[in-house]
């Protein structure tokens, strides 16, 4: 956990913070990718620890992307975080 900067307002002062998880990806699993470069619809192919392949169900291509993460939810919370 990167904890490099240092709160310069008390220790006690609450932010909204973004939480993001790795995604359980699973192959096989259908998805659809709202909005950004990935928008449109997907099929699981392959996962690795670190790497995910789609594939596109309309053109068959293949792309495989380091795996991304999704938002979670954001709620008030000491930032940055202490350990």
């Amino acid at each position: 956990m990167c904890n490099c900067g240092r709160n310069e307002r008390g220790a006690t002062d609450m932010d909204k913070v973004a939480y993001f998880t790795p995604y359980p990806f699973e192959i096989g699993q259908r998805m659809r990718i709202e909005g950004g470069p990935r928008a449109g619809d997907w099929l699981v192919v392959g996962v690795t620890e670190r790497k995910v392949t789609l594939r596109c169900p309309i053109s068959g291509r293949e792309f495989e992307w380091d795996r991304f993460c999704y938002l979670v939810e954001e709620r008030e919370a000491k930032w940055p975080a202490e350990d």
